[in-house]
């Protein structure tokens, strides 16, 4: 349907008053198919290319060796280098205390996170993941963090070493949190968004090709309602091909289907039906996708 400025007709355009001629000359087409934009290939210069792509190699292989102490040797010292531009050794006694503090915090050996209080925690498997889940972290809050380039390679390969599966072509921005990384899937081409938390107390699955957009929350468990310390695990899925956009909130358990897309500020607590588009608070289905196949 085409829409346009509904105005009194007028037998000449020059008796119009300016605004009213201004609509008149500015009434809008009819709406036409949108325009479909890929992402533009972006390179830094060769130099800086093969230093990144080095390290990243060099990190890959040094974190093949899943022994724990092995791994917090080595992001110790490239925290260390990444912060301080030096190499890593013990804290100077000379130095002031803030000093000592940070550099013993590189260790991953010296950092707690928040999930190795849980008490379902697999601490074996948690144990030889930290030290990488410890060098993310620091990774997205140095200097380097906002190198999308780098960032996404990095992220990606760290990634191989932390989640139960990930794919290939998957795009992750800074600030995504996981949570034990062991019951994480994410299968390929897929994007998490900036500042994301993806809960992996339970099981979580992102499927194939799925977005989920900057600070939205993805929960795999949940609080019994008279006692918090009760904890429910559940498997999450999440596509192929959804998308949880801005701010959204998937709660433990839900699956959202294929195509689904759970809206801004929308909190999935059901399940959302192939090509279903959800938004509110609980979220329900404002539409059906033009593209969901006909019954």
């Amino acid at each position: 349907m085409a829409h346009c400025f509904c105005l009194p007709a007028v037998a000449d355009f020059a008796q119009c008053d300016r605004g009213a001629q201004d609509m008149l000359w500015f009434r809008p087409e009819p709406f036409t198919t949108m325009p479909r934009y890929e992402y533009r290939p972006l390179t830094p210069t060769p130099e800086a290319e093969k230093t990144f792509q080095n390290w990243i190699e060099q990190l890959d292989r040094e974190f093949m060796n899943r022994d724990p102490d092995h791994r917090s040797d080595v992001v110790r010292e490239n925290l260390h280098e990444l912060y301080l531009g030096a190499q890593s050794g013990p804290p100077r006694q000379d130095s002031s205390l803030a000093a000592r503090a940070l550099a013993h915090s590189f260790d991953p050996r010296n950092a707690t996170l928040e999930p190795e209080y849980y008490g379902d925690i697999d601490a074996a498997k948690y144990r030889e993941r930290k030290p990488l889940i410890w060098f993310w972290m620091m990774y997205d809050r140095s200097p380097l963090g906002l190198n999308h380039w780098l960032g996404f390679r990095m992220r990606a390969m760290l990634a191989r070493h932390i989640f139960k599966h990930c794919g290939q072509n998957v795009k992750i921005f800074h600030g995504v949190e996981v949570s034990f990384g062991y019951n994480l899937t994410v299968e390929d081409n897929c994007t998490i968004h900036k500042y994301v938390l993806l809960d992996d107390r339970g099981e979580l699955i992102i499927h194939q090709g799925s977005s989920i957009s900057d600070y939205a929350n993805v929960y795999t468990h949940s609080h019994d309602l008279n006692d918090g310390m009760i904890i429910t695990n559940h498997k999450t899925e999440i596509g192929p091909r959804a998308r949880i956009t801005y701010h959204a909130t998937v709660l433990s358990g839900v699956k959202i289907a294929e195509h689904g897309l759970v809206g801004s500020m929308g909190v999935a607590s059901k399940d959302v039906e192939p090509f279903h588009v959800v938004a509110g608070v609980p979220a329900k289905t404002i539409k059906v996708k033009t593209i969901a196949p006909s019954s």
